[in-house]
């Protein structure tokens, strides 16, 4: 029997067709959305802040001083990644944001989307300036002139004192990429809620890490409250990387055609939006062939009711939640949403895939 037929064999075998109604979400009301509702604003005592920050960054962050010109660490940084408030963590700028104004400080042509930076009138030193701060956390940043030498017009010139420089990931040597695609491989995936979907994958055989967050938009490091509005583009998915000698591909898309349905177009259950799309985002052309076979074969076969609209994209890139979305399930299992909604899912997978469950830590 080839393995087409077997993974249709067992859909048709666990009766899917009737167990669509999004494992016991109710109808009218989305209970996640009534999780998550406190601000994601970092509020702390300066005593706290003292004792987070170096004496440096709390002089500028929190008394708004500025550093002095040509003294910053990041003034003369040309390393491709992604800069930080020092404060919160909050991501402000790419490198493809920063250009040499020769004025002293690192300068920016603009700011990654999402409302990340406020900005304020300053009339401090008989000047008028435009303060830029952390929406985040309010640590002060600098200041922003319309005087840029680029398209935008504009220059944000900031304190090194107040980034912190994350460098992207240098790509793997070709060898060494080889070794690692013979042993583990990555999948991208979106069902809906990604703590449902993660807590289903922590608990299949073969999986060696999964990871909630966003992918498929246009925003730069969106944050869980900008992907819920809507309008980012992004969709909640887990990043799964898996043991390629414990577990495939065809049996990670099995447990996802299992879990969710992928029949309802932006939404799932309760949740709606782009957000709660049914997708899959392949990374090379065998990931692409595989999961449109299979999206084939359960149209032809009609293995669902109506036809699946799960959709299947190029991976452009994935940016993790933050840290109170992983392992959201264990962290929160007394809390109504895990109950009704995630405990549901978890339970169908134990039963259909009882000889494929490894144990949770």
């Amino acid at each position: 029997m080839t393995k087409m037929n077997t993974l249709m064999a067992m859909l048709l075998t666990i009766g899917i067709m009737t167990a669509i109604c999004a494992c016991g979400q109710p109808n009218n009301t989305s209970l996640k959305a009534n999780v998550v509702t406190a601000s994601s604003a970092v509020f702390k005592t300066e005593k706290e802040w003292k004792s987070l920050l170096t004496s440096e960054q709390y002089s500028v962050l929190r008394e708004k001083n500025t550093e002095a010109p040509f003294t910053g660490k990041l003034l003369y940084n040309k390393s491709k990644g992604v800069y930080k408030c020092a404060g919160c963590g909050t991501a402000l700028f790419t490198d493809e944001m920063k250009f040499d104004s020769h004025c002293g400080w690192p300068s920016f042509d603009r700011e990654i989307a999402g409302g990340k930076i406020k900005t304020i009138q300053d009339d401090s030193y008989g000047m008028h300036r435009t303060e830029i701060v952390c929406a985040t956390c309010g640590g002060h940043l600098g200041h922003l002139f319309d005087d840029g030498p680029t398209k935008t017009g504009m220059r944000y010139c900031v304190n090194s004192a107040s980034l912190n420089f994350e460098k992207a990931e240098a790509p793997q040597p070709k060898q060494q990429k080889a070794n690692l695609i013979s042993d583990r491989d990555t999948i991208t995936l979106g069902g809906g809620c990604y703590w449902c979907v993660e807590a289903v994958y922590e608990r299949l055989n073969g999986v060696i890490s999964v990871e909630s967050g966003f992918s498929g938009g246009q925003a730069i490091s969106p944050s869980y409250r900008q992907v819920c509005m809507g309008n980012t583009g992004h969709a909640e998915v887990v990043q799964i990387v898996y043991d390629n000698k414990k577990t495939n591909l065809d049996e990670i898309l099995k447990v996802f055609f299992t879990v969710h349905d992928p029949t309802t177009l932006n939404s799932q259950g309760a949740d709606e939006g782009e957000q709660y799309r049914s997708v899959i985002f392949y990374r090379n052309k065998s990931q692409y062939n595989t999961a449109k076979s299979i999206i084939d074969a359960l149209n032809k076969n009609k293995v669902y009711p109506n036809p699946v609209v799960t959709a299947v994209e190029s991976f452009k890139a994935f940016y993790k939640a933050e840290e109170e979305h992983q392992n959201y399930y264990d962290q929160n299992k007394s809390k109504p949403y895990c109950k009704m909604v995630i405990q549901p899912k978890i339970e169908k997978f134990e039963k259909l895939f009882k000889d494929r469950i490894r144990k949770v830590n």
